[in-house]
């Protein structure tokens, strides 16, 4: 029986294998970094070690350290959640090698799977139809569009689109490098890109006696940056037997490598139905939730049975409605994905009739640059997807997360977008349509500034209600964030209540809570302040102001051309034989630099010359430091030659 399981990982997913840990009486151990010295996953875990170091290479990807801390606080099992070393199979054999259970599959079937050449070519033997890469430099005008892609590794790193032939040389370099720094594998493939492609996942749980279950399919397919979004179980809108036909493939493809424990079969959907297989995940996936709430079971126990060497049931449980799950990110969808640090001041959702979240940090905890930005996973279990995905709508809509800016928003809007509703949304979806996600905003917003100048003025007044005394209006400044409209409130607190305000009629106000009577019904408004911020949550929508100064501070001065940070992170690469004096053209890419998990292009704003380069790789940047300068061409305007105005001989008007 296992006592005691370290889990070699963080955030989210430490969190989630603790909680199944605790229910089972099993003890836990976290290990951390020094960034996550006070993160949640080490303020819950009965026991922790620390890591010495940041940066991911240093920390949670040294195998070494791991079973030394495995071993140093007493635990006798791993369990290596996802991400970081979960599908390494040395790993996996050194936590063997030092006496403790590996809460995993067997080191060969990973190795197996590990590469997705290699995974193909043993997909393709066990009968499983497979997008074969092509051989060498065998790509044609005629195969565009292709897909770069890293053999090794995973989430989307070290994947280029390649829609031009000439550019495919400079996909294969960058995809190597990207690979190379994430998973110390350069290996690269390429193969047939598919347009409009679904991603339909299956679930694989295996034991060591030979019982082998598929728990049902999920759809992934809502995607940014190959990165996953919002996942579903079942899968919806399949032809007529592919559900069966994919669990079956899966099912082949993982008696043929032995496995045992927990995996994912993942495949790729064209628009005609035909499904070819990606790769296999050797590890716990992020979006196991949904299948857990569907088939009503709990993969993680599950893991740790097998592992103990337990038997599965002769066949799975039978499923039941339908599941779907949100990753609420920290990140700013309208900027480009950019990642967003800073302190959670408040992360509240809705839990309870057929909601679940799985936290990843709590109040008052930091986002830091280091790792993933996801803050939660908010999960809605129905009797059927409509159900479902209004339940997961509303629980997000509902929701206090105050602090950094998240994509919050854009889950809400694209849950209810039609052609989501429909089932039938592909890997393009946020590419047709994040423009209009992000750019619808509520008509209310306006009124949400109001009640955050109305509450910030209990917090500061001295008097307060209306004086017989006449006097001019209050005048509040609120920009709502990030980078949104400026709304300057205008109003006067007289004898008969709010006044300057049309339509509108102060009913309640309070430094946490207003209510204001708007075309004549009562709309509630709480209003937390952190700082310079106002978080205002309605069940109208929620929205997030920074309170201006009345007059505004002079702006530090930039020089023109200055290229300065996005964010918090690390530069990891230079544009090949980038120097000082070179000619730069507009949007060309200068350098690369890594915040969450993500690298992020800086490129050069306008054409010009590179004067200046205080970027190299594995700097470390804060927002705002100079990376680089770029200054355009002189532009001298043409000469003006003087010239005599012209003489037009008068004639004189005829008597």
């Amino acid at each position: 029986m296992i006592r005691s399981v370290l889990v070699a990982n963080r955030g989210e997913i430490a969190l989630r294998v603790f909680r199944t840990c605790r229910e089972l009486g099993i003890a836990t151990v976290a290990v951390h970094s020094d960034a996550d010295a006070r993160a949640r996953h080490v303020r819950e875990a009965d026991a922790a070690v620390r890591l010495p170091g940041d940066a991911p290479a240093d920390t949670y990807l040294r195998g070494d350290l791991i079973v030394a801390a495995a071993r140093a606080a007493g635990a006798d099992a791993v369990h290596p959640g996802y991400g970081f070393l979960s599908e390494d199979p040395e790993f996996a054999r050194a936590v063997r090698a030092a006496g403790l259970v590996w809460v995993g599959p067997p080191s060969g079937a990973m190795k197996a799977m590990a590469s997705k050449t290699r995974a193909k070519r043993i997909a393709a033997e066990a009968g499983v139809p497979v997008l074969a890469p092509f051989q060498g430099d065998a790509v044609r005008a005629a195969d565009l569009p292709v897909l770069v892609k890293a053999a090794a590794g995973g989430g989307g790193r070290g994947m280029r689109v390649v829609r031009e032939l000439a550019l495919l040389d400079g996909a294969l370099e960058m995809a190597r490098a990207e690979s190379a720094a994430a998973f110390g594998d350069g290996e690269v493939f390429v193969e047939p890109y598919v347009e409009g492609g679904r991603h339909v996942e299956v679930q694989v749980l295996a034991d060591a006696h030979g019982t082998v279950w598929t728990l049902g399919t999920r759809d992934c397919s809502l995607q940014r940056r190959h990165q996953k979004v919002i996942e579903e179980a079942p899968a919806p809108a399949l032809p007529v037997g592919l559900a069966d036909a994919l669990c079956a493939h899966a099912a082949a493809l993982a008696k043929s490598v032995g496995y045992v424990g927990a995996g994912t079969v993942e495949f790729l959907l064209d628009g005609r139905g035909r499904a070819w297989f990606l790769e296999m995940n050797t590890r716990l996936q992020v979006e196991h939730p949904v299948t857990e709430c569907v088939y009503g079971v709990d993969l993680v126990a599950l893991q740790l049975r097998i592992a103990e060497g337990g038997r599965l049931a002769e066949r799975p449980p039978e499923p039941v409605g339908h599941a779907v799950e949100a990753r609420l990110y920290a990140e700013d969808p309208a900027r480009d994905w950019r990642p967003w640090t800073g302190t959670v001041h408040a992360l509240e959702v809705p839990e309870g009739d057929g909601l679940r979240v799985d936290p990843g940090v709590g109040a008052g905890d930091a986002v830091g640059p280091h790792y993933d930005a996801l803050l939660a996973k908010v999960v809605a279990h129905a009797p059927d997807r409509p159900s479902a995905l209004h339940r997961l709508a509303r629980a997000l809509e509902r929701a206090r997360v105050h602090g950094p800016v998240t994509n919050r928003d854009l889950l809400v809007g694209s849950l209810r977008h039609p052609e989501f509703a429909a089932g039938t949304a592909d890997t393009g979806f946020y590419g047709r349509h994040l423009a209009e996600l992000v750019a619808a905003r509520s008509g209310f917003e306006k009124y949400a500034a109001l009640a955050a100048a109305l509450a910030d003025a209990q917090g500061r007044s001295r008097f307060g209600g209306w004086r017989n005394v006449p006097s001019g209006p209050q005048v509040k400044r609120f920009r709502a964030r990030p980078g949104g409209e400026e709304h300057e409130v205008r109003y006067r607190i007289g004898r008969d209540g709010l006044e300057g305000v049309p339509g509108v009629r102060l009913l309640e106000a309070a430094r946490e809570r207003v209510a204001l009577e708007i075309d004549g019904v009562r709309r509630p408004f709480e209003i937390a302040f952190h700082g310079t911020s106002a978080d205002v949550d309605s069940p109208l929508g929620s929205w997030s102001f920074t309170l201006l100064p009345r007059l505004p501070e002079p702006a530090p001065r930039t020089e023109p051309g200055s290229l300065l940070a996005p964010m918090p992170g690390t530069v990891v690469r230079i544009a090949d034989g980038l120097a000082p004096g070179d000619r730069v053209e507009a949007g060309q890419v200068l350098l690369w630099v890594e915040a969450m998990k993500m690298e992020h292009r800086v490129t050069a704003p306008d054409s010009g010359t590179l004067t200046a380069l205080h970027a190299a790789p594995g700097r470390r940047v804060a927002t705002g430091d100079l990376l680089a300068v770029v200054v355009p061409p002189v532009t001298v305007p043409p000469a003006v030659v003087p010239h005599e105005p012209a003489v037009v001989p008068h004639e004189e008007a005829a008597p």
